[in-house]
């Protein structure tokens, strides 16, 4: 059978993709800090050029914008310190309590309907006093023999951890060449059709990122605003904090909602905390699927938090964490890839 030109064309570049894709498959323990500084570069990216459009230089410019960003993760990582500082010393005292109310009031109310369920309140007290009432130096022993333990794992996390910002500084610092030899790679046939597809991936890209920063922030304020009206304590750090990690859909939401609920159960020990977290997670998760993100983010890139849901999960499961970091990325790509698609069907002669 003989393929014509356009048809050897899309066999080569389908070949080039699989090759892609395998080859990221293979080396997906490695590529992590790569793949990470490449999002995390593409991301930045804007923030380095209208610092660079202000005359300062480049490189100067990439310094100042990742020293902000180092900043903005310490202060996620702070939100949760104050956190885990009250709430440990209260589970310490309130397990034991709460596992003799169960056995008090819920076993009788279980039995009746056949169900018969004793706790062990001496063990569970046993294990929290092991567990929960360690000092720093016993904490940092624990942390130690962990590390003798799973001594390749940590050594991998801390050369991550040291190569990211490096890896992050190059990519930003020469992020113009870059692009400037990706496009140059294109072939000149192509080149008007490929800068067009690309150009509107990053525009929807571009528009997902802004519009969830929105829907971060709003959230923030909400959560933070509403837990403060309910008598919580720890209102500031869970609101902001559950706020900004509904950037992983439905994770960062679970998370904030179980810090919530220990906050409520440990600090009024009563049906009320429950209640409270319950009235402004369900309002907030309401004002987040209805209004929010079909103003922020759905409609504008066509892309639902469903899709956003499954590209996680698929990439996850395919990479490991290099799919995760690309997931989204690649997801836009093949949300743009798909319309094109759909447009070129229905001015087909299939359709017609």
């Amino acid at each position: 059978m003989k393929l014509s030109k356009h048809q050897r064309t899309a066999l080569i570049w389908g070949g080039v993709a699989l090759a892609g894709i395998l080859l990221l498959w293979l080396l997906s323990p490695v590529l992590a800090p790569f793949i990470a500084a490449l999002v995390l570069a593409y991301a930045l990216a804007p923030a380095v050029q209208a610092l660079v459009n202000r005359r300062v230089p480049r490189s100067v410019a990439v310094l100042v914008v990742e020293l902000l960003f180092a900043l903005a993760l310490l202060a996620m990582l702070l939100l949760v310190l104050p956190i885990l500082s009250k709430e440990l010393p209260a589970l310490r005292e309130q397990i034991p309590v709460l596992a003799k109310a169960a056995n008090d009031k819920v076993s009788p109310w279980l039995s009746q309907y056949g169900i018969y369920m004793q706790l062990d309140t001496a063990s569970i007290k046993a294990f929290v006093l092991k567990y929960l009432d360690a000092n720093f130096e016993d904490w940092l022993s624990t942390v130690l023999s962990s590390a003798r333990i799973g001594g390749s794992f940590l050594l991998a996390f801390i050369g991550n951890a040291v190569l990211l910002p490096v890896v992050l500084f190059y990519l930003l610092d020469d992020w113009p060449g870059l692009i400037g030899r990706a496009k140059a790679l294109v072939p000149l046939s192509a080149r008007e059709s490929v800068g067009s597809f690309l150009e509107e991936c990053d525009a929807t890209l571009g528009q997902y990122l802004r519009g969830q920063l929105l829907v971060m922030g709003v959230l923030a304020i909400f959560y933070s605003a509403g837990l403060a009206l309910a008598g919580f304590d720890l209102a500031l750090p869970i609101g902001v904090f559950t706020g900004l990690a509904v950037f992983i859909p439905y994770l960062g939401f679970g998370l904030g909602l179980l810090l919530a609920l220990l906050a409520g159960l440990l600090q009024f020990a009563s049906f009320y905390g429950v209640a409270a977290v319950a009235v402004v997670f369900g309002i907030g998760q309401l004002l987040e699927s209805f209004v929010l993100t079909p103003r922020f983010v759905g409609e504008r890139i066509g892309m639902s938090p469903l899709m956003v849901i499954f590209a996680l999960l698929a990439f996850g499961h395919l990479l490991g964490f290099v799919g995760v970091l690309i997931a989204l990325p690649l997801s836009a790509v093949a949300a743009v890839a798909a319309r094109r698609l759909h447009r070129a069907y229905l001015s087909s002669s299939l359709f017609t």
